[in-house]
């Protein structure tokens, strides 16, 4: 038999933690949108910039934690292990098929539930009738006002790009697609609306926030599963868009001094 020791609880709880800083392909259409309007001759810089942005938080968050959260010496955990063998091919299609379908069956249902309630808050008022999806009467535009004052010191404080954040929680893919329609573009003319709603500064504090808050519903989920508690989840979901906010203000700030 062979053994090996880690420090499992503390691990998988770190890894929970700092793997939504790193960019997932969701964020690309962000990156790739946002460098064609501000950075166009420097577009595979600042998307290689925001990736390594993404991991050095990752590192940063993990000493912080190992020195506040995870103090100590971590206790040691040691697993037996069978002699390893060559898998056949029908126990490895066994298993692939069976971890596939239970993440299409687990992030399916919350994806497609997220869809009808973004849908929904789209589509229809405070009195539930129905209203043009990019006009200021809907349900969805109503929370992306509300909540424009606290984007007001990152530089957009603009409800439309506000509701664009709010449905990126459902898929990251959304907030490009959200900002086309509530400007009233195609994807053609999306880069040039974009330089009438930010600045080089807030473009680049957006990327930022972009970058660091949470990445989708699909990834709460898993979060809400490995913890099996709703209060742990909403504190590390608000946990990551305090840091995110916080990172964008700082990167809002320098960017003045600097441009």
């Amino acid at each position: 038999m062979a053994t090996r020791t880690l420090s499992s609880e503390r691990d998988r709880i770190m890894t929970i933690l700092l793997t939504p800083f790193m960019s997932c392909s969701a964020k690309i259409p962000i990156y790739a949108v946002f460098t064609a309007a501000f950075f166009p001759e420097h577009g595979g810089l600042v998307m290689t910039l925001l990736y390594v942005g993404g991991m050095v938080m990752g590192i940063i968050t993990a000493k912080l934690l190992s020195k506040t959260v995870f103090t100590g010496k971590p206790v040691p955990f040691v697993m037996e292990l069978p002699n390893y063998r060559l898998p056949s091919f029908k126990s490895v299609m066994l298993l692939m098929w069976e971890k596939a379908w239970d993440f299409i069956r687990r992030a399916f249902t919350v994806i497609f539930v997220a869809t009808v309630v973004i849908w929904f808050l789209q589509h229809f008022d405070a009195q539930l009738n129905v209203v043009d999806g990019s006009s200021t009467g809907s349900l969805l535009s109503s929370i992306g006002m509300l909540l424009a004052p606290v984007f007001a010191p990152l530089g957009f404080a603009d409800w439309r790009v506000v509701t664009s954040l709010v449905t990126g929680l459902m898929a990251k893919e959304a907030v490009i697609s959200t900002l086309g329609v509530l400007l009233n573009v195609g994807t053609d003319a999306l880069t040039a609306a974009l330089t009438g709603v930010f600045t080089l500064r807030s473009a680049l504090s957006f990327l930022t926030f972009s970058l660091l808050y949470t990445p989708c519903v699909a990834a709460i989920s898993t979060i809400k599963r490995e913890f099996d508690s709703g209060i742990k989840t909403a504190c590390i979901v608000a946990g990551q868009c305090c840091l995110a906010w916080l990172a964008a203000f700082l990167v809002y700030a320098i960017a003045g001094l600097v441009i």
